[in-house]
Formats: C-alpha cells, sequence, structure tokens
C-alpha cells in the first residue's frame, strides 16, 4: 500500500484495496464504508496477534512496514526469538540496535506501522468520506481503537495464564506485580507461567515456582494475593489447573537449542536436531517425559544474545 501511495497511484491503491477486502474482509465489502472497515479489520487483526505474542515472550525482531500482513499473520520473523528471563526490554535481532522492536515496544511499532497503511489508504477513504478532512478525521478514529484493542486482548491473555477466568477490579495490578517481581528476579518467563499451572492446583505446587525467582520471598508475598482472588473464581482448582496448561506452554523453540540445531544442519548437515526440535515444539502445551532439553532455560555458557535474519 505505501509503494502504490508513494508513487501518487491512487487507482493503484483502490485496486490493491478491493482486492484485500474480497480476499480477507468480504464483510468490509458489504459496508458503506468498506475502505474504512478493512482498515477497522487491519487495525484490530494486528492488535490481537500482538497481544499473543506478548503473550508468548515471543519478539519478532523486525517488525518493518513490509513484514507486517493485512491478514493479521506473522510473516518474515528472521531474527526473532522468545525470552528466557522476562526483560520487558529485551532485544536480539543484531540490527535492532536501538530498541525501536524490542519486546515491549512491538504495540508501538505495529501501531506506527498501522499509521503508514491508514495514510496509504487517504486517498480511497477521501472518495467514501467526501472531502480531505473527513478522511483524515476516519483514520485517525480508526487508529485510536488500536492501543485499547490491544490492551484489552493483552489483559484477557494475563487473566487466563493466570487461572482468572472473570474480570475483577485489582486483576491488571495482580498481574503486573507478577511481571514486575519477574522482572528483578530474572525468572523465566515460559516457566514462571507453566509452574504456576501447578500452583493454582494446590499450594504444593509454588515450589516449582519460587525455584525460578532468585529471591522466593518475592514470588511468596505475590502468591498470597494471587490466591485470595483464585478464591473468587466459580471453578475447582484442578480444573482451573487444567485449563491453564491449555494456554501456558511448558515448550517453545529456546535459542540455544535452536542455536544447537542451526549449526548441526550448517556444519554437519545433520537436520536430526531441528526435525526433533520441530516436533517438541509443535505440541508445545502437553507434558512429555524425557524432554527436559527442551523446556529448560540455557546455563550462562549457552546463552544466545543475538539472533540474524537468518534464524
Amino acid at each position: 500500500f505505501p509503494y502504490f501511495a508513494a508513487r501518487g497511484d491512487t487507482e493503484g491503491i483502490r485496486t490493491l484495496a478491493d482486492y484485500a477486502i474480497a480476499r480477507h474482509s468480504p464483510d468490509a465489502g458489504r459496508t458503506k464504508q468498506p475502505y474504512r472497515a478493512f482498515l477497522d479489520g487491519v487495525i484490530s487483526r494486528q492488535a490481537h496477534l500482538i497481544a499473543q505474542w506478548v503473550l508468548l515472550g515471543f519478539i519478532h525482531g523486525v517488525m518493518n512496514t513490509d513484514n507486517t500482513s493485512i491478514s493479521g499473520e506473522t510473516i518474515d520473523y528472521g531474527p526473532c526469538a522468545f525470552m528466557e528471563a522476562y526483560e520487558p526490554d529485551k532485544v536480539f535481532s543484531s540490527i535492532d540496535r536501538n530498541g525501536r522492536y524490542a519486546y515491549s515496544n512491538q504495540h508501538h511499532a505495529a501501531h506506527w506501522n498501522l499509521t503508514r497503511l491508514a495514510e496509504s489508504l487517504l486517498p480511497v477513504l477521501e472518495h467514501e468520506t467526501g472531502s480531505q478532512e473527513a478522511a483524515l478525521a476516519s483514520a485517525k478514529e480508526a487508529l485510536a481503537a488500536f492501543e485499547p484493542q490491544f490492551e484489552a486482548a493483552r489483559q484477557i491473555g494475563l487473566r487466563r495464564k493466570l487461572g482468572l477466568l472473570t474480570e475483577r477490579e485489582g486483576d491488571r495490578a495482580l498481574a503486573q506485580e507478577l511481571l514486575d517481581r519477574m522482572s528483578v528476579n530474572k525468572a523465566d518467563f515460559t516457566l514462571t507461567f507453566r509452574q504456576l499451572c501447578d500452583a493454582a492446583a494446590g499450594p504444593e505446587g509454588d515450589v516449582g515456582v519460587r525455584e525460578l525467582f532468585t529471591e522466593p520471598e518475592a514470588y511468596d508475598t505475590w502468591a498470597a494475593g494471587w490466591r485470595q482472588r483464585m478464591n473468587e473464581e466459580p471453578t475447582t482448582a484442578q480444573t482451573r489447573a487444567v485449563q491453564m496448561r491449555l494456554i501456558n506452554p511448558v515448550f517453545i523453540p529456546r535459542n540455544h537449542v535452536l542455536e544447537a540445531a542451526l549449526n548441526a544442519a550448517v556444519d554437519r548437515h545433520d537436520f536430526q536436531p531441528f526435525e526433533k526440535l520441530l516436533e517438541v515444539v509443535t505440541r508445545p502445551y502437553e507434558d512429555r517425559p524425557r524432554l527436559e532439553l527442551y523446556s529448560t532455560p540455557a546455563l550462562p555458557n549457552e546463552c544466545v544474545t543475538q539472533t540474524f535474519c537468518g534464524t
């Protein structure tokens, strides 16, 4: 879209938009303002996609406009990585020297990209609204919906990760307090939430979570409020634990394991480590024995600090 806009090719923009609406947003085509409805749909899909990324500790790494799809799918994530220790400002991509696409900046980058899309659509928005001023106002109104949609999707996801199926005042603060304590204590993002599944089933499960914190008392203090909040939920502890295991993975493609698989393929033409890693992460929510290699954080000498477009 920005390519045609930069060329001043309004007819090209219209042709592309009509095709995209027919392919990805047919409902938008049946509205009185199909181009605005199309933009709304792209914004909504992107907001929910980025929320899913952050809920899994995923860092895309190179979120340029050409790596942002109108379909709301993750594309061209070359220097990507999953966090181990929770660090909101974590960057892996070797080409991201200023943290533009850091973990906590991904929704800001998405909003910037969507703004470029909205700018590109201004000529067709003008046609359906009747004036440049109305087209600009329509685009701004659409873009203003991104942040609330992203945050709402993120908060729903965080509640589910914590085993909370209803919404209560204080849930946002409860989730943020856990993340803050995880950051200070270098707790593994994936394993903390996975171990919380056991803790939700009963206090005996706290052991696994506490081990992930450099100061276990930081978890204990938070867990007291979490258990009190869980008592307000209309479900049993065992049911809650089962539901949590469906959304908190035990396996992710950890960077040091992926690095080993890449090295085996490149140096020895041995694709078995890759095939095994692929098989494991294709079923990320299933507890399976003898796969500790794929669920254990990297040792200090194994840590991967940079990823590249070939990853």
